[in-house]
């Protein structure tokens, strides 16, 4: 039933996703499908024996001691194959396995078989006065060292006696705390197992679900295919299409600044002709005023002859450097760059920038019939996974399964009393035992103490007091219960040590290294016409790999059913999950997406035209070399500020007088024309110099340049009209792959849930753990087997407890008759 239910859920989540095939590529847009729900379950399968836990690591080295070694899955699948004594090396390889425990035993059956007897043979002979039985003591000068020997090692003994007392008690104790536990721990079982079944339908459902997830994110970019597909198919083309706007628009900017520059060269030409022609007027006229000056007759003078000498000789350089009335005119030039702007160039360029930018609505105009059939085929794969849910009768087994469950709770519920029941029997046993024991150590303790505490070592064996006498009749009566107790106490010890140690490892250690599961495993074990017999019974098939040990490990690790029994083998998930129905149907209505975007024209002829105008214009004709020579002249030929400056300086040298002052004036009036007319023809002319040297800039190799644009709008345009069609299948393609990107993610997404969190089987596994490792081994096992090794040491140990006891009984006695001091040896 629970493989059905197994198949039957994976046949659900498979079929509602068989829209898929999946050939996996990363897709451009990851799809967030959340967690698969997943409650937690309670059961711990691990347990902690807390303090008692070191009794048990004793016990299990103990038992390595007298079986060390490794589990014979040989001679296991022999017996188990009925195969068992077919060859003399089996019996041999089984008594060589055994040898421990068979040697051990066989320790036991003689304790049991010669105990009793040598207990019937004592009490015959002490009954006949020998044996010690004889009320006669002699003297020794040891007397008191060998009580007191005797007396310590009959403690000892009874105090390792206690501590395997102890032992058994505490480990009787323990089952019977952990299987009055034990029903929590088995309710915890069947909740998980609800859990399981529960939530699985409500896994199921959430995988069907988060279709709507890839639908609603195909839709939204099916309803967006102008910013997606045409954006795309826009930033393709626009890797040639806006460079080439770009440049024509570079170059409309350019026809602007030529424009400019030719006037400013215009104006400033006129500006410094004018300039230079008064300046020279007004230069003249200061030489002819200083000239005049320096004529006066204080020039003769001694003193000022020599300084007017300089100044006169000085007056040459009061002339202007550069001459602007040479250059040639750009007036033409201008003109026919003012008939190119009558154009506007830059607004037919944003003319076909904007007709590009219309690329996404032109995809979204013509690809509304085709996106409304996509947009159908999705919604009728919704439509055929609610169909296909509802024909599923998931929820019937589930039911049944459910209700199977609940009998056997109900059953274990009702068992489980019995259970305690027969428990509390056992424990009552177990603790007559340790009573056995006990009533024997108290004979012996009360022995101890009356002996010791009433022994007067100066009285003689005939005079000893009553209460040494007494503790010598406590001592002789443990001595006889324990003739008595001690084969029945060997034989529970034998009986549960060949039991509970063979338990341990046979079946506890091999559960725990897996050999055990190695062992069922073995081709045709349980069945000998099946090779795999898990598989045989799930897959009716017995030649599929399915093991036990690989099907506990992954339920180990909480992996879903389909990954852990591999139900690929009845149920393949990579052939259900096969969506190319569906995707060829996109595909198919996707590449028959055809997209015309001839209507974009990037420049129009009379663009064009304006362009080849421009690049005619005769800029590249101007003497920039003529301009250049002139502007890289000072104003004048002299720095008049300098002249003034120095003209001052020699006026201080003359004598305080009308000359000295007229020179300085003279420097003064130079200073103004300096600032009056200079500094504005110094302007004029950087105005110029960058005018021109932009216009030298702009006409170099101008008709390659503008037709270098042209080429590059033209190849635009070719693209656009025909080659457009290449790329637009190629953004398509990646469209499309987008599209169906989204259904392959959700593919990939239901496949590793299916295998890793829906129906997760932790609970089997605990089961598993639960009953075998807890409730066997931990459990019963270990407790057994501590019970019996205390119970076993306890008895062992009253070998010598009876001996020390019967020797020490002899000096707490009081005897019937008496010697004298005797230094021969006692004997009995």
């Amino acid at each position: 039933m629970a493989a059905e239910l197994c198949l039957l859920l994976l046949l659900f989540c498979g079929s509602t996703i068989s829209e898929v095939q999946p050939i996996y590529k990363p897709p451009p847009g990851t799809l967030d499908f959340g967690f698969v729900p997943a409650k937690t379950y309670d059961t711990g399968a691990y347990h902690e024996p807390g303090a008692i836990g070191i009794l048990f690591k004793i016990v299990h080295a103990f038992l390595y001691l007298v079986q060390p070694n490794t589990f014979p899955q040989d001679l296991i699948r022999k017996l188990a194959q009925q195969q068992f004594g077919n060859t003399q090396g089996d019996y041999q390889k089984a008594i060589y396995y055994e040898i421990g425990f068979i040697v051990s035993a066989a320790l036991g059956l003689l304790f049991i078989l010669l105990l009793p007897l040598v207990g019937l043979c004592f009490c015959m002979c002490r009954c006949c006065d020998n044996c010690g039985g004889e009320m006669h003591q002699r003297q020794k000068k040891n007397a008191d060292c060998q009580r007191s020997c005797f007396a310590t090692f009959l403690f000892v003994a009874s105090l390792i006696i206690s501590v395997g007392v102890l032992c058994a008690y505490a480990a009787n104790q323990h089952l019977t705390n952990q299987v009055r536990g034990a029903k929590k721990l088995v309710n915890s079982n069947f909740k998980d197992l609800k859990i399981f079944l529960n939530d699985t339908p409500a896994q199921i459902d959430y995988l069907v679900s988060q279709y709507n997830t890839t639908k609603d994110k195909a839709l939204s970019d099916l309803n967006n295919v102008g910013p997606v597909l045409g954006t795309r198919v826009q930033e393709q083309l626009g890797k040639e299409v806006r460079p080439a706007l770009d440049a024509a628009l570079t170059m409309a900017g350019a026809i602007r600044e030529t424009k400019e520059a030719l006037e400013n060269v215009s104006v400033s030409v006129e500006v410094l002709q004018e300039g230079t022609e008064r300046l020279h007027a007004n230069l003249t006229d200061v030489k002819m005023h200083l000239s005049n000056t320096l004529n006066d007759s204080a020039c003769n003078a001694a003193q000022a002859a020599s300084t007017c000498n300089i100044i006169r000789n000085s007056l040459g350089q009061l002339t202007i450097n550069a001459n602007f009335s040479g250059l040639p005119g750009v007036s033409s030039q201008l003109a026919k760059v003012n008939d190119v702007l009558k154009i506007d160039l830059s607004s037919l360029v944003q003319k076909g920038y904007a007709a590009f930018n219309d690329t996404p609505d032109l995809v979204v105009n013509q690809t509304k019939n085709i996106l409304s059939d996509i947009k159908s085929v999705l919604e009728s794969i919704g439509s055929n996974i609610t169909t296909f849910t509802r024909a599923l009768p998931v929820q019937k087994i589930l039911a049944d399964l459910m209700v199977y469950l609940t009998q056997s709770e109900t059953y274990v519920q009702d068992y489980f009393p019995i259970v305690e029941q027969y428990d509390f029997y056992r424990w009552l046993g177990c603790l007559i035992l340790c009573c056995m024991l006990v009533l024997i150590l108290v004979f012996y303790y009360l022995g101890l103490l009356c002996g010791t505490c009433g022994y007067d070592k100066h009285a003689s064996p005939t005079t000893r007091g009553c209460i040494s006498n007494t503790g010598g009749n406590f001592l002789m009566a443990g001595v006889g219960f324990s003739f008595l107790f001690s084969w029945v106490l060997m034989i529970v010890v034998v009986l549960t040590f060949v039991t509970g140690g063979n338990v341990e490892k046979l079946v506890c250690e091999p559960f725990e290294d897996k050999n055990l599961f190695k062992v069922l495993d073995t081709p045709y074990l349980l069945n000998k016409h099946w090779k795999n017999y898990l598989a045989g019974i799930i897959f009716k098939n017995p030649n599929v790999n399915l093991t036990f040990e690989k099907v506990y490990s992954d339920c180990k690790e909480n992996k879903g059913i389909y990954t852990s029994l591999h139900l690929e083998h009845l149920f393949n998930i990579n052939e259900l999950l096969n969506i190319s129905m569906y995707t060829e149907d996109v595909a198919l209505k996707i590449e028959h997406i055809q997209i015309n975007l001839s209507k974009i024209i990037l420049l129009d002829e009379i663009g064009k035209e304006n362009l080849l105008n421009f690049s005619s214009s005769g800029i590249d004709g101007i003497d920039f070399s003529a301009y250049l020579t002139e502007i890289n002249k000072s104003v004048t030929k002299v720095d008049l500020l300098s002249f003034a400056n120095d003209l001052e300086a020699r006026a201080d040298q003359l004598p305080k007088g009308a000359l000295e002052n007229a020179l300085k004036g003279h420097a003064n009036n130079i200073r103004m024309i300096h600032n009056q007319q200079v500094v504005p023809l110094e302007q004029a002319m950087s105005t110029l110099n960058q005018s021109i040297r932009l216009l030298k800039r702009t006409s170099s190799e101008l008709m390659v340049k503008v037709k270098n644009v042209i080429s590059a709008v033209n190849a635009a345009q070719n693209l656009i009209n025909n080659n457009a069609s290449q790329v637009i299948v190629q953004e398509t393609k990646k469209y499309m792959d987008t599209i169906i990107g989204y259904f392959e993610q959700y593919t990939e997404w239901v496949k590793e849930s299916i295998s890793m969190e829906v129906a997760a089987c932790k609970p089997i596994a605990n089961v598993i753990d639960t009953a075998v490792d807890i409730f066997l081994c931990s459990y019963i096992a270990d407790s057994v087997n501590t019970f019996w090794f205390g119970l076993g040491g306890s008895s062992m140990f009253l070998i010598p407890a009876i001996i020390f006891a019967v020797k020490l009984s002899k000096y707490y006695r009081r005897m019937d008759t008496e010697d004298v001091y005797d230094d021969s040896v006692e004997q009995w």
